[in-house]
């Protein structure tokens, strides 16, 4: 090969080089270092959010000033993402709900000013709603009863205690009357973590509850099943929520006794708690789960909690000292008729 014929050679390796984007082509380096363009696509523009039903029923309740909405409502809330409890942007709350005879509802509340709370409410349950809604947002729970309460924190003495007292004055002791709603995610949350718990209970929520009558789409909220809807719901699915099949017979027990479980709300609070107790898979923490949140029960104290003995006793005791059910009731007693209070103030 000629000196001509090399360089002639060199040429067309170094055209082949840079036309296959190996390093040295010009090519290449025009590619490299000159970013492609991308076609300019305008950016989506977001929906306005849709206006809610026009409400088929409203009340406005009078509430002290010192009251706090969302943190006696909130008991009902089964974590962040509960498809039955939503906060909206405007900070109103809506619930929605399966009232004992079974009829779907949804409730909207929202602290107009600071004596007062109003009530919107839609669907076929929406007058047994505003019918109970002092007791839902905890009028029940008298003055003289957190008088009394607040006395008994004072003469005990304990600091934890009465600093959470001052923190939480606007805490009620709410009650639904609807136990259904309160039974089922409890069962659910029984051995097992609150995130697995909470995750269920939404899981099959959304996939077996329906819209909530009158609300906006956005808000995305759902009313559970009713408790034959619950029953027909097939093993694998529970399965694939992640319930045991302990949980899902007591839930499917319940559902066989839903009306009679209802009726409890009427009646005295041990007697409540002993029928709620007698269906196979519920215990004495499920029933006091549901006895607080339902029936507004404040002696009701959840013996079997894995987290509230060690919170308790570490309070109201000494902390070095071993912690259990036994020694959380003893260190409660001088509270009995308030011990769920105190177990709720201390959580928070």
């Amino acid at each position: 090969m000629t000196e001509n014929q090399d360089d002639q050679g060199g040429d067309i390796r170094a055209v082949w080089a840079a036309r296959k984007g190996r390093s040295g082509g010009a090519a290449f380096e025009r590619r490299r270092t000159v970013p492609p363009r991308r076609p300019a696509v305008p950016a989506a523009r977001q929906a306005p959010p849709e206006p809610p039903a026009e409400p088929e029923a409203r009340a406005t309740v009078v509430v002290d000033p010192g009251y706090d909405l969302t943190m006696t409502v909130t008991a009902l809330r089964r974590g962040p993402g509960d498809p039955t409890f939503r906060r909206a942007a405007d900070n109103s709350l809506w619930l929605g709900c399966r009232t004992p005879s079974g009829d779907p509802g949804t409730l909207r509340l929202s602290r107009v000013t600071t004596e007062t709370v109003d009530a919107e409410a839609w669907g076929p349950g929406a007058p047994w709603l505003l019918k109970t809604l002092p007791d839902l947002l905890g009028l029940c729970d008298s003055e003289d009863s957190r008088a009394e309460f607040a006395d008994l924190v004072a003469s005990q003495g304990n600091p934890q205690l009465i600093q959470s007292l001052h923190r939480n004055r606007g805490f009620r002791v709410m009650r639904s009357g609807r136990v259904w709603d309160s039974l089922v995610p409890a069962v659910l949350e029984q051995r097992v973590t609150v995130q697995e718990a909470h995750r269920a209970y939404q899981l099959l929520v959304r996939r077996y509850g329906i819209p909530a009558p009158g609300a906006p789409a956005d808000v995305r909220l759902c009313v559970s099943p009713s408790p034959r809807e619950w029953a027909l719901i097939p093993s694998w699915e529970w399965h694939r929520a992640g319930v045991d099949g302990k949980r899902s017979r007591a839930v499917l027990g319940a559902s066989r006794v839903a009306a009679r479980l209802e009726e409890t709300v009427g009646m005295e609070r041990d007697e409540a708690a002993r029928r709620i107790r007698t269906v196979p898979g519920i215990g004495v923490w499920t029933a006091a789960e549901v006895m607080h949140r339902s029936h507004g029960d404040a002696d009701a104290v959840s013996v079997g909690d894995l987290h509230l003995p060690r919170i308790v006793c570490g309070a109201l005791g000494d902390p070095a000292m071993p912690w259990d059910d036994n020694r959380m009731l003893e260190l409660l007693e001088p509270y009995r008729g308030h011990r769920y209070r105190v177990s709720a103030l201390l959580y928070r």
